[in-house]
């Protein structure tokens, strides 16, 4: 392919955004489901990934190569595939065999072992990228991925025709926050909070606008492998200081529910990092937070960014029913 004939490939596509009548009926508010689970790659990465594989096309790159143990590696090696270019995707042990066997088989990619966590794999990822015609694509700290996952905002705007009263993502490494910031005030809602969650064992974020600078965690010792990252990038951080940003971590037990609540509700299968978003409302996390002062009594309107599941099938969420005594 023509590297001028990037940005003619579609990668990311405009997905629905409906209102949960279970989820309205159950807090007194409307609550609005971003499925964002519905993308090709089945996670909102493909947003900031694909816009960053493509201003690689263009700059001359003939090789991708990304760091990421699930929704990040299935984005750059379907959108490699998509844009003609060859992808090199190192996971750490933890990732699940069925999303190694994907890229491998599904997306053609090659795939490398290495490391313990996420940050092991990003190592060597960026080694193999000092290689002449490759790119490091990362998972979530680059402006180009926040610019992609910005999209997510806008095209909430153009369907909801309204400025929603709080939005909901999950946070791992912070570049969906970061897009969902960025795409706030481009649209002119400086004024919407938005609430970040996390589970414990993988809650990088709220140890670093606790401590007021990064931190570094020991390890990721949550089932939520997806908001695996040790460390947040810096941007997200900033932006904590910058917007009205509500920090929450949740135990993974209420994460898991919400994956299975919004299976009973709305069929669809998600995994536990998508399930800490959807717990901001299942869990009643809003009303604590009115309760504390943090946010305004008459909230009408509410967004929650579901953000995917290419990490997890029926069998693996059965398992932790079971493991969690759900």
């Amino acid at each position: 392919m023509d590297k001028s004939k990037a940005d003619d490939v579609q990668l990311h596509i405009h997905t629905p955004l409906l209102l949960s009548r279970p989820l309205s009926r159950k807090t007194g508010f409307s609550v609005y489901l971003k499925y964002d689970n519905m993308q090709p790659t089945e996670s909102f990465k493909l947003r900031g990934v694909g816009h960053l594989c493509k201003k690689g096309k263009k700059s001359g790159c003939t090789h991708i190569v990304s760091s990421s143990g699930g929704n990040a590696g299935v984005a750059a090696a379907y959108a490699a595939k998509q844009l003609g270019l060859a992808a090199t995707v190192i996971v750490p042990e933890t990732t699940p065999q069925f999303t190694v066997d994907r890229l491998r088989h599904e997306l053609g990619a090659n795939v490398e072992i290495h490391g313990k966590v996420w940050n092991h794999a990003e190592q060597r990822a960026l080694e193999l990228a000092k290689q002449p015609g490759c790119v490091y694509v990362s998972p979530f700290d680059h402006p180009d991925i926040w610019e992609g996952h910005a999209t997510v905002i806008e095209e909430i705007a153009e369907d909801l025709k309204e400025k929603p009263d709080v939005v909901i993502v999950s946070v791992g490494g912070g570049g969906l926050l970061c897009g969902v910031v960025q795409g706030l005030w481009k649209m002119g809602w400086k004024d919407v909070p938005v609430i970040a969650m996390e589970t414990v064992g993988a809650d990088a974020y709220n140890a670093a606008v606790t401590a007021g600078h990064l931190v570094t965690l020991p390890d990721i010792t949550s089932v939520a492998k997806c908001l695996g990252a040790l460390t947040v990038c810096s941007q997200s951080l900033k932006y904590y200081s910058e917007h009205e940003i509500h920090s929450v971590v949740i135990e993974d037990k209420e994460a898991i529910s919400a994956c299975l609540n919004i299976l009973d509700d709305h069929r669809v299968l998600v995994e536990p990092a998508c399930g800490a978003a959807l717990a901001g409302v299942y869990s009643d996390i809003i009303p604590k937070l009115q309760k504390e002062g943090k946010l305004k009594e008459n909230i009408k309107t509410v967004v929650a960014v579901v953000c995917g599941g290419s990490s997890v099938n029926l069998q693996q969420l059965l398992k932790w029913k079971e493991q969690f005594g759900l």
